[in-house]
């Protein structure tokens, strides 16, 4: 992998890991586009950076949210913040089990084309579309039609939303508009669902980042080898700046009502993947 491609990979994760058009499926077909053909052990290395750049720049981006999280979790205040945490690693779980007993089928589904990428894709598109017509829509023009007012992530939103992580982890469905769009379709408040949302991945990311690691040390992955330091760094940064306006920008469309757009892209590029030879 020389730089340039290390750039634009980095640019499609530090893009598409906030956008609800899938970081994994973009991956893949970025990968198919430019031809990219790593080992095991490069393929694992250079995923494990680019994610860990996303994961810092959501923090950068939440940090005023973030450190109040972190002090009241680790000095147990047991106040609304260290609840808040407690949802988040309740959220965690689905996937926790997803990546622990079938990750082999799970990783099965990479690396094998388009088709499925697609499909997941056609499936996202589905679903910003159910989550604005079933709840954005009716809140934005019409507020009176609905029977209840958003609130924020309650227990059962948040146990919710893990469930719908877990089955996002397949490549195409995006796991930010996965979630995102369950949190509105269940009528949580849209700004908080996308805080939630970025949140809650945090824990998963870091924790395959580390069993990635332990991997390339252990030499358990496929075949060795290394993507070089200069295209890991030009990877890792372009992911870290790109993500962090991505995130903001994010956010911004959440609290406007704008998802709806991104399935238009979804099923576009959906129909590509499908007819890509």
């Amino acid at each position: 992998m020389d730089w340039i491609d290390a750039l634009i990979m980095g640019i499609v994760q530090g893009l598409a890991e906030y956008l609800p058009i899938s970081s994994s499926g973009h991956l893949e077909i970025f990968r198919e586009i430019l031809g990219i053909d790593l080992s095991g052990a490069e393929a694992l290395e250079f995923d494990v950076a680019l994610h860990v750049a996303t994961v810092l720049s959501t923090i950068v981006v939440l940090w005023r949210e973030f450190m109040p999280l972190c002090v009241s979790f680790f000095t147990l205040r047991f106040d609304s913040n260290f609840t808040y945490v407690c949802k988040i690693l309740v959220s965690c779980i689905p996937v926790a089990i997803v990546g622990l007993c079938f990750k082999d089928i799970v990783e099965s589904f990479f690396g094998s084309g388009l088709t499925v990428v697609g499909i997941c894709l056609i499936i996202t598109a589905a679903l910003l579309t159910f989550a604005y017509f079933f709840r954005t829509r009716r809140e934005i023009e019409t507020p009176a039609t609905l029977t209840d007012t958003p609130h924020d992530i309650t227990w059962t939103d948040a146990i919710v939303m893990g469930l719908a992580q877990a089955v996002a982890v397949l490549p195409g469905l995006s796991r930010s508009g996965t979630t995102i769009a369950t949190g509105i379709s269940m009528g949580a408040k849209r700004a908080a669902v996308a805080r939630f949302s970025f949140f809650m991945v945090i824990i998963p990311i870091l924790g395959e980042a580390l069993l990635g690691l332990k991997d390339i040390a252990s030499g358990e992955s496929a075949t060795a080898g290394s993507v070089g330091a200069v295209p890991l760094t030009i990877g890792f940064m372009a992911s870290f700046i790109v993500g962090c306006l991505a995130c903001k920008w994010m956010l911004d469309i959440v609290k406007k009502g704008k998802l709806v757009w991104f399935a238009v892209y979804c099923v576009a590029m959906g129909v590509v993947c499908l007819l890509w030879k």
